[in-house]
């Protein structure tokens, strides 16, 4: 039989995020969501899924490779990325954030924005392969950024290890 102190001590961490993350809610008695461990996976999964098909699509861009036309290549990433967006508005909602009064939140949507604009420079024809080079590593050094914002919860993103 399983100690159930040793369960208790097990779920802690993530009890501990999940109560973080609600006090940023509006609610001044906030409750898990039943579905917040759910959507929070996707959301997770979803980037891990976006940014390593970016990469890939980077390194096809790089070296020349037709596997960068191929029709799934092109359909894939906006799946993958609206299921990304979709499960971050359901945690929005779900959790009752006040986007407005979290300036992280507002810090990620901002970065998100010029990954986006960067990841359209980098993989689109067009351009020398010099500017997309930049443009793809710039992308992928906001991808770091936003996912160091979202982890620390502050604009610092990553340097918010540093000022602890």
């Amino acid at each position: 039989m399983r100690n159930p102190k040793k369960r208790s001590i097990m779920l802690e961490p993530e009890l501990e995020l999940a109560q973080n993350r609600l006090s940023l809610c509006s609610n001044p008695h906030p409750v898990i969501h039943p579905m917040y461990l759910t959507l929070k996976l996707v959301h997770m999964s979803c980037a891990m899924l976006t940014i390593a098909g970016f990469l890939t699509r980077g390194y096809w861009m790089m070296t020349g490779s037709a596997l960068l036309q191929n029709r799934a290549t092109k359909i894939a990433p906006h799946i993958i990325d609206t299921l990304f967006l979709l499960s971050g508005i359901a945690i929005i909602y779900v959790l009752n954030i006040q986007v407005m009064a979290q300036p992280w939140l507002l810090a990620k949507f901002a970065g998100l924005i010029v990954y986006i604009v960067l990841g359209v420079i980098a993989l689109r024809p067009g351009r020398t392969a010099q500017i997309r080079t930049i443009a793809f590593v710039a992308a992928v050094s906001m991808f770091a950024y936003i996912v160091g914002v979202a982890l620390t919860k502050s604009v610092s993103s990553w340097l918010a290890y540093l000022m602890i």
